[in-house]
């Protein structure tokens, strides 16, 4: 089912959308995914064995990965949320927040060595030239540690509908993730996390008692690796350097 909206949404439109989104959400609580995609990134920083990166989250919210990014260096987050980016200043004063629309801030190039971005590629209208100001950001051999919605699993999960009113919503699948980063940037690592879904042949990948066997042969756990890394997840995961 194609749960998609249009891309032409009026950026006013698109800023009173997320304020009151994350108002209501990111500021109180972050969702299983989110925490997923959280650890994620933070291993692949760890792996890093650094603490003087400067880092940008690209569509921080309210700010909530940017307090999990100061280990690791200096931290700027940008959003389009302008209201919520004051409360999240007065929470995290160690980060530098820069709030509008990312796409027409100079941030100047090759500022940062890593660019954080979750669950944010799905919400911009032009995904190649968002991910092509993010390549300008990185310094030669940055990293890119990205999270966005998995299509082909969100489209076959029935808790999602529409889009809430004011979002762009257009999901990627993993060849069409791919295909955007090509030329940009090497990918070190793709996977996903949090497997998902319960329409067409996720019916039987995420049957309740389909996986009560299989969790009982293999353990829980290792299924639930295996899924991830067949890309079942609600979320694709890329690791990618600056080409």
């Amino acid at each position: 089912m194609d749960k998609s909206s249009s891309t032409d949404i009026p950026l006013g439109d698109q800023r009173h959308a997320w304020n009151d989104w994350n108002a209501k959400t990111r500021e109180h609580s972050q969702g299983e995914a989110s925490k997923r995609q959280a650890a994620q990134v933070e291993r692949w920083l760890r792996a890093l064995n650094r603490q003087d990166l400067e880092l940008i989250d690209v569509g921080c919210g309210a700010g909530w990965m940017c307090g999990r990014l100061l280990p690791f260096g200096r931290v700027c987050g940008t959003d389009l949320a302008d209201d919520v980016l004051k409360r999240a200043q007065q929470r995290l004063p160690d980060v530098r927040f820069v709030a509008g629309d990312y796409m027409s801030i100079d941030f100047g190039s090759a500022s940062f060595d890593v660019v954080v971005s979750l669950e944010v590629l799905s919400h911009v209208a032009d995904q190649a030239a968002f991910l092509a100001k993010i390549a300008r950001l990185l310094r030669p051999g940055g990293y890119l540690m990205l999270a966005t919605q998995n299509r082909p699993i969100l489209e076959r999960w029935s808790a999602i509908g529409r889009p809430t009113l004011g979002q762009i919503r257009r999901w990627v699948d993993a060849p069409g993730l791919k295909k955007l980063l090509e030329g940009r940037f090497k990918i070190e690592r793709l996977t996903s996390v949090l497997p998902v879904g319960d329409e067409g042949y996720l019916r039987l990948v995420n049957s309740v008692k389909v996986n009560r066997l299989l969790d009982a042969l293999f353990g829980r756990e290792r299924v639930e690796k295996i899924k991830e890394s067949l890309l079942l997840g609600h979320t694709l995961m890329v690791l990618a350097r600056r080409v």
